[in-house]
């Protein structure tokens, strides 16, 4: 029989990028109390890395820099709400700069959320939760969903025909159910503008 450390280890392990963990990943091994110090045997033992109180990450270390990577935002973003069972969607910012319309990496993230409003800093960075509407929750699409919020970000007198044909070739890989749900909810303007390029093609 595994030990609950080997237990925890070995689901850490069948991950192969820097996944994030929380408490309640490991929650069908043991009950919360075992799991809780286990983890935390594991950050002593140099195994894990604490990021913020509840999520972990398995240290990785670039060859080319010999130190240590830092975990990616978004990816602790989305293991926060996990951790908190709450919905978020990035803002614009984000969404540009995830479909190649910026180059500039945001150093601060900001998201919204049906969860509670609040900044958690990581590092030298920090994340925002805003309050939302379930309306701007419920986009499905991975792809859409940044399509929608970056041409809302741009503004549709700003928006340039580069750009849209940038969003244009993204949503070449959307599910076409999850497209036309967002679609439904986007603005007008930007429903119609991704309609028209659709029916353009």
């Amino acid at each position: 029989m595994y030990s609950l450390d080997n237990q925890i280890l070995e689901k850490i392990n069948s991950h192969k990028d820097s996944h994030i963990f929380v408490y309640n990943d490991f929650d069908t091994l043991a009950n919360p109390t075992a799991i809780r110090v286990a983890m935390h045997r594991l950050v002593k033992k140099g195994v894990l890395e604490r990021i913020i109180p509840g999520l972990f990450v398995k240290p990785t270390t670039s060859k080319l820099l010999n130190k240590t990577i830092s975990p990616n935002l978004d990816k602790v973003a989305h293991a926060i709400a996990r951790k908190d069972n709450a919905k978020i969607t990035p803002t614009g910012v984000f969404a540009l700069y995830a479909l190649g319309l910026s180059t500039q990496i945001p150093l601060n993230m900001v998201y919204l959320t049906d969860g509670k409003a609040r900044k958690i800093k990581v590092g030298r960075s920090t994340i925002v939760f805003k309050k939302s509407s379930p309306k701007k929750l419920a986009l499905k699409g991975k792809i859409s969903k940044l399509a929608i919020l970056a041409m809302s970000e741009i503004g549709k007198d700003h928006l340039k025909p580069t750009e849209i044909d940038k969003i244009m070739s993204a949503l070449k890989e959307e599910d076409i159910d999850d497209l036309k749900h967002d679609l439904l909810l986007a603005p007008q303007w930007i429903a119609e503008t991704i309609t028209k390029e659709l029916e353009n093609e």
